[in-house]
């Protein structure tokens, strides 16, 4: 039986040809030079361009077994003018931890997704990613979870607000039982990001503050999100019993609506006063 990694090489191989043959030399610099019997860059241009060696470069194309580092991905990146989806996918297939580029880390929504946001006011509605940043709320959900700290020179997170909040001041009534399905729930998209910078440090740096979110990582659970019914509790002292529903957002892959409906009437009444 042939391993994931194994059956990832033709796939890379016609990944990389393909990337190849939509560029002419004048979309590199470079000029046209004789007649081409094929269309695109010549194995040997991407290999001089990237500053790899030409045998190393045919074998990645080829999809041979071979070692690719990151700074050499990313220099057949920038060679082949992938945008970020195509260079996340070209990490994945060669089978290499993937690093968003600084620029592409600091994530945002667009205005139409802020307004659908706002929109489903009174229900509080978030945009999360895999990680539980928040990149985007309505008023009724900043209000149910009180002002979110950050960890300095992050992004605003919901995991962090709930492990490092005094129990008295957590907005789950039962943080003990809905703290684990959320840390599973983050550890279900962590295989995809292990050894990026910007995940082992959020989960170093918060393992530190929480031994409760160490020893519920260290556990090692994963599961999917899903539709939960929780129980929330207002800074005035009453609760909501509120039902999450994820919804997917085109064009931000591992990104999350997450709407809280009211799942009683008394809960609706008390929902509205959010706004």
């Amino acid at each position: 039986m042939r391993t994931t990694a194994q059956r990832r090489r033709p796939e890379l191989a016609s990944f990389l040809r393909t990337r190849r043959a939509r560029l002419t030399p004048a979309d590199v610099g470079m000029a046209p030079g004789l007649r081409r019997r094929t269309p695109g860059l010549r194995r040997e241009e991407v290999a001089q361009l990237s500053g790899v060696g030409v045998t190393w470069y045919t074998w990645l194309e080829q999809g041979r077994p071979i070692n690719a580092s990151a700074q050499v991905l990313d220099a057949v990146a920038r060679t082949l003018k992938l945008d970020p989806p195509e260079r996340e996918h070209l990490y994945h297939l060669a089978d290499v931890p993937f690093t968003a580029h600084p620029e592409s880390s600091a994530l945002s929504v667009g205005p139409e997704v802020q307004g659908i946001l706002d929109a489903l006011a009174p229900r509080p509605a978030v945009v999360y990613n895999a990680r539980y940043d928040i990149l985007a709320t309505n008023s009724p959900y900043r209000t149910l979870f009180f002002p979110v700290p950050a960890p300095e020179g992050a992004a605003p997170n919901a995991l962090w607000r709930l492990f490092t909040a005094r129990e008295e001041e957590c907005p789950l009534a039962f943080r003990d039982e809905e703290l684990p399905v959320m840390v599973a729930t983050m550890r279900s998209s962590y295989g995809l990001h292990a050894g990026e910078p910007a995940w082992e440090d959020f989960v170093r740096r918060l393992s530190a503050v929480s031994p409760m979110f160490a020893r519920l990582w260290t556990s090692g659970d994963v599961v999917e999100p899903g539709r939960r019914v929780k129980v929330f509790r207002l800074c005035t002292g009453s609760e909501l019993r509120m039902t999450s529903m994820s919804l997917s957002i085109d064009g931000m892959p591992e990104c999350r609506i997450v709407v809280y409906t009211p799942s009683d009437p008394q809960t609706r009444e008390r929902a509205a006063l959010l706004v």
